[in-house]
C-alpha cells in the first residue's frame, strides 16, 4: 500500500509562487517537483482564494511568531539567491 506524501506549507508556497511566475508550464513544474499537475492547480486555486486574507483589515499581514518570521526570511533569502544567480547568468 502506497502512503500519501505530505507537503509543508512552505513547500506548497514555493511551488505556487513559481507557478505564478509562469516561467515554466504547470507540466514542467510537476515534473520538476515530481507531483501531479492537478495538485499544483489545486494549490494555486486555494492560494488565490485565501490571498485576500493578507489584505483584510482584521489582519495586519505581519508574522505572528518568530518561527513564522524566520521562515519568511529564509524564503526571501532563497529568492534573492535565485535572482542573483539569474542576473549573473544573463550577464
Amino acid at each position: 500500500m502506497e502512503t500519501r506524501r505530505k507537503f509543508s506549507a512552505e513547500y506548497k508556497t514555493k511551488v505556487v509562487l513559481e507557478s505564478l511566475k509562469e516561467r515554466l508550464t504547470v507540466s514542467e513544474l510537476a515534473q520538476k517537483y515530481q507531483i501531479h499537475p492537478h495538485q499544483i492547480n489545486t494549490w494555486k486555486k486555494e492560494f488565490k482564494q485565501k490571498a485576500t486574507v493578507v489584505f483584510s483589515s482584521k489582519s495586519s499581514g505581519a508574522p505572528e511568531s518568530a518561527k513564522e518570521k524566520d521562515t519568511l526570511y529564509k524564503i526571501i533569502g532563497q529568492q534573492k539567491l535565485e535572482i542573483d544567480f539569474l542576473k549573473k547568468a544573463l550577464s
